[in-house]
């Protein structure tokens, strides 16, 4: 690698890690709201949160953002340098999400925005990771369960749709970082406590939704 290649990659990671620290929830809910999400709800930066306690608009927007801040990063990364480079930019983005510079070391989960560098990556597996998450999310009513599956099975869409190897091998090191984020969720699950959304159509609201903003749970995916 030449000293200007070099220094490309340098700058992408960082610019990777930067965009994936910024925090659309706080900000957006500083600006509109007033208010800071991490004092509300759940008490977390991350998209599920922001659906909570900004209501279905901000939250939209919230979760596009967390998208984009790992896809555009990423497909900069692809179009200028290597896969090596581009996994390095994926990784970097998802870091900086869950460990963000802006929000001293705190962040999410990784979900989101783990799923904007996916897209960026492996549009295909995405897709079919994507729809797992949607189909999980309504059987199970929970946002973790969905994260979780999603995380596990992503290295293994992966390799069955012939990704390069640095690609298989950043799927597995998103899986690790979103599964380690949601270690207190698993906590919850094997207690049978972890809360469950109540969508529109459900026929009944069996246990706590998540719309109910329970400030003691501190602990779903984002």
């Amino acid at each position: 690698m030449t000293g200007s290649n070099l220094a490309w990659a340098v700058g992408l990671v960082m610019l990777g890690y930067l965009a994936g620290s910024l925090s659309p929830s706080v900000f957006l809910g500083r600006w509109r709201k007033g208010l800071d999400v991490r004092n509300h709800g759940s008490g977390n930066a991350g998209t599920t949160n922001a659906f909570r306690v900004l209501g279905t608009r901000l939250g939209v927007i919230v979760l596009i953002a967390d998208i984009a801040k790992g896809a555009v990063p990423v497909i900069l990364a692809r179009e200028l340098t290597s896969p090596v480079t581009t996994v390095a930019v994926a990784l970097a983005c998802v870091i900086g999400h869950n460990y963000s510079v802006f929000l001293r070391g705190k962040g999410g989960k990784g979900v989101a925005t783990g799923a904007g560098v996916t897209i960026a990556m492996m549009p295909l597996p995405a897709a079919v990771v994507i729809g797992v998450f949607i189909v999980v999310l309504l059987i199970s009513r929970m946002v973790s369960v969905a994260s979780m599956t999603s995380a596990i099975l992503l290295p293994v869409f992966a390799v069955v749709f012939h990704q390069p190897v640095a690609y298989i091998a950043v799927s597995c090191a998103l899986a690790l970082l979103v599964l380690y984020g949601h270690r207190t969720n698993m906590l919850r699950l094997a207690k049978h406590s972890e809360r469950r959304v109540n969508f529109p159509w459900s026929s009944h609201r069996g246990g706590q939704s998540a719309d109910d903003g329970g400030a003691s749970d501190r602990g779903e995916a984002r």
